[in-house]
């Protein structure tokens, strides 16, 4: 292991040899004028429709707080995890059996749970993925990896049109978790899973702004 390291490092140090010692990182130009969005004019129905491609539910709404009621009653859940800090004007009045993961919910009680209801930190159009940064809302990375359902709320202007916007917005240094659809993998045979690397099921609330 110590030679083939040794290896890799004496040729980066050989291909550096004629680098000016006072040259920083930064020094060189590089140019950024290349296209950086490949989105259509409405983000919000491109996100709702990639989304959708990836088998989750979206249900673009002006009433969220109906909306996940309407989610909740369709899986028939009887326990829902809510992350610390998620908005309270979201929550239906006469919800499934509250569990608030202060303190920590156990592992066995994440995997009892029927769903997980979140914000998150961003959404990418093109792509049809959420990003989740463990902010306020959306809580840690277990909660939304054990429960079998997971419900996620995004404001329009939360949608990034396409990858270099959304990593200009977000901070490299939080836990940044992607989701593209329902977790899902194939076998040997490309025989399609789903619910092995997170929940099965995946409703995508999209608040919609009033017009202005």
């Amino acid at each position: 292991m110590n030679t083939s390291r040794n290896a890799v490092l004496g040729r980066i140090h050989a291909a550096l040899a004629d680098v000016p010692d006072d040259e920083v990182h930064d020094a060189a130009r590089i140019p950024r004028d290349y296209r950086d969005s490949h989105a259509e004019s409405d983000i919000t129905a491109l996100f709702a429709e990639r989304a959708a491609d990836y088998r989750a539910t979206v249900t673009p709404t002006g009433d969220v707080r109906r909306a996940v009621a309407d989610a909740l009653a369709r899986a028939g859940t009887r326990t829902l995890v809510i992350p610390v800090g998620f908005p309270g004007a979201w929550l239906p009045d006469n919800g499934p059996t509250a569990l608030t993961d202060s303190p920590p919910l156990t592992v066995q009680q994440l995997d009892r749970a029927d769903c997980v209801l979140t914000s998150c930190a961003l959404a990418v159009a093109v792509t049809g993925t959420l990003v989740l940064d463990a902010g306020p809302g959306q809580g840690r990375r277990a909660l939304t990896l054990l429960p079998d359902h997971h419900i996620c709320v995004v404001r329009t202007g939360e949608i990034a049109a396409d990858v270099p916007e959304a990593l200009r917005r977000l901070d490299a240094t939080r836990p940044l978790t992607l989701i593209s659809g329902p977790s899902a993998t194939s076998d040997i045979e490309l025989e399609r899973v789903e619910g092995v690397h997170g929940p099965r099921t995946l409703d995508i609330i999209i608040e919609e702004e009033p017009p202005a």
